[in-house]
């Protein structure tokens, strides 16, 4: 199997969620303190502000990135790549990474579109995958 564009920009999302979760471990350590970081996690750990916003952004791009890497993966194994999933793909990664800086600096209505564009790509990836005749 080839890496096709598809795949590789499910590899950079990947590479975007682990970006993520370093922003949000120095956010979450410098509101709650090393120690908080280090315990175990019995209670949960309520962070506000700024670092709670990058910490539902991460979560947020979980949930997508789920549905993102099922769409990919089933493009690659049935050899259908071609301009529009191409493009998908691409739209679906520069709208995960505009939806960080939207979200964290409460970009309103913006983040809500930028959130629907990856939404609509990842659900055309889908509807590509099912239906083409190739």
């Amino acid at each position: 199997m080839l890496m096709t564009p598809e795949l590789t920009a499910l590899a950079l999302a990947a590479l975007l969620q682990i970006g993520q979760l370093a922003l949000y471990s120095v956010a979450g350590q410098a509101q709650a303190g090393t120690g908080a970081a280090l315990k175990p996690r019995d209670e949960p750990i309520e962070l506000t502000g700024k670092a709670g916003r990058i910490k539902r952004a991460m979560d947020n791009h979980f949930e997508g990135l789920i549905l993102f890497a099922i769409a990919v993966l089933v493009l690659a194994m049935a050899d259908k790549s071609g301009p529009v999933t191409i493009l998908c793909s691409w739209l679906y990664l520069a709208a995960r990474v505009l939806y960080i800086p939207a979200y964290i600096f409460g970009w309103v209505p913006w983040r809500s579109l930028i959130w629907l564009v990856g939404l609509a790509a990842t659900v055309m990836l889908l509807l590509t995958a099912l239906t083409w005749q190739g």
